[in-house]
């Protein structure tokens, strides 16, 4: 009885886990996503500015960062997208 009252449990958080998650909107990710790549790459310029003294060259820097991450993580996801695991 145990066992299937641990079971129904399971299946009940897996059930709203995927609810919840299928509530948010892709414009809502899309909007997220851009304004973490903002983050990231004013980070960046910031760090670059810190090293370098130059505003212009961590401006530079911060440009091709911002092109090159968002290919990289094109890429990433591509290849998790071919592993079973945690699927």
């Amino acid at each position: 009885m145990i066992d299937h009252v641990l079971i129904n449990s399971n299946q009940e958080e897996k059930t709203t886990f995927k609810t919840d998650s299928a509530k948010e909107k892709p414009l809502r990710s899309i909007v997220k996503s851009i304004s973490w790549r903002i983050i990231g790459t004013l980070d960046t310029i910031l760090i670059s500015w810190i090293i370098t003294g130059h505003l212009t060259l961590a401006f530079k820097i911060g440009s091709v960062e911002l092109v090159t991450k968002m290919v990289l993580y094109f890429f990433h996801e591509r290849v998790w997208n071919t592993i079973k695991w945690g699927k």
